[in-house]
C-alpha cells in the first residue's frame, strides 16, 4: 500500500523574521507535492503595520492555532525555527492531535514557565533589553544586521536586512504556559553547526534525543539560517522527518 502523505508542512519563522524566510524551502516542498504554509506572526514581516507594544507570546500562539483552524489542517509536519519554537510549543497544547511530528530547527523548546530571556541567559537578555531601550522606544527590539545570525554573503545579508522587522519585547519577556504536549510529541531537533541556540538548551534537546526513541537529532553544517543558506539540505531533512512519529 502507498504511504499516506501528510497534509503538508507549516513553517514557523524566527524572531524579527517573517514567512519570507521560508521562501526557498517552501517552494522546494511544494515542488515535491507537499502543501506548505509559511505564516507570518503578528507585527512582523508583511504584518509589520500591526506592530504594537501589546503583542506578546500568546498573540503568536493564537496566530498558529488560527492557521490550523482556518486551513482545516491535520497530519501536519510543524516546523519551528529559533524564536518560532516558543509559539509552536504553546500552540501544541491545542493542535497536537493535528500534528504528525514537530521539527525544531535551532529552535527554542521551552519548559512551562520559561521565557526567551530565561533561555538565552542574562547577558544576551540584557543586550536585547538595551537595544529596546536605545532604539526601540523601550517596547520593541530593533533589527540587527543579518551577519549576527551567521550570514556572510553580502547580497544575502542585504536581502535579509531589507526584510527583517522589529519585534515587541513582550514576546521575549512572556513566560510560556504548559508545554507538555511539545515535550511528549514525536519530533526531530535539527542543530545548526555553528548554532545560535543557548548551550543549555542544546544540551537539553540532545539529552531528550538520547532518551526518547520518538525524538531524533540531526546536525546541519550551516549557520543559524539554514533555510536561507542551505535550502536543499534542510528540505531533505524535513522530508525525512515525516517518518519520525
Amino acid at each position: 500500500m502507498a504511504k499516506q502523505q501528510p497534509t503538508g508542512f507549516v513553517l514557523v519563522h524566527g524572531g524579527r523574521h517573517g514567512g519570507w524566510a521560508w521562501r526557498d524551502v517552501a517552494s522546494r516542498l511544494r515542488d515535491l507535492g507537499y502543501p506548505t504554509y509559511r505564516p507570518t506572526l503578528t507585527g512582523l514581516g508583511e504584518r509589520a503595520h500591526l506592530l504594537r507594544s501589546e503583542i506578546g507570546l500568546e498573540t503568536h500562539i493564537d496566530d498558529l492555532v488560527g492557521v490550523f483552524e482556518y486551513e482545516d489542517l491535520s497530519d501536519v509536519v510543524l516546523v519551528a525555527h529559533s524564536y518560532g519554537g516558543m509559539p509552536v510549543a504553546g500552540a501544541m497544547q491545542q493542535v497536537f492531535d493535528r500534528v504528525r511530528t514537530v521539527v525544531w530547527v535551532d529552535a527554542h523548546l521551552p519548559r512551562e514557565g520559561e521565557s526567551v530571556f530565561d533561555l538565552i541567559g542574562d547577558e544576551r537578555a540584557a543586550q536585547m533589553k538595551a537595544m529596546a531601550a536605545e532604539g526601540g522606544e523601550g517596547w520593541y527590539v530593533p533589527t540587527s544586521d543579518a551577519s549576527w545570525w551567521g550570514l556572510s554573503d553580502p547580497d544575502q545579508i542585504a536581502w535579509v536586512n531589507s526584510k527583517t522587522t522589529p519585534q515587541p519585547i513582550k514576546t521575549y519577556l512572556d513566560k510560556i504556559g504548559p508545554t507538555d504536549r511539545a515535550w511528549s510529541h514525536p519530533g526531530t531537533t535539527i542543530e545548526c553547526n555553528p548554532s545560535r541556540l543557548p548551550a543549555v538548551e542544546a544540551a537539553r534537546q540532545r539529552a531528550r534525543a538520547e532518551s526518547d526513541p520518538h525524538f531524533h537529532r540531526r546536525v546541519i553544517a550551516a549557520c543559524h539560517e539554514p533555510m536561507l543558506t542551505h535550502p536543499d539540505e534542510l528540505t531533505e531533512l524535513l522530508v525525512e522527518a515525516i517518518e519520525n512519529r
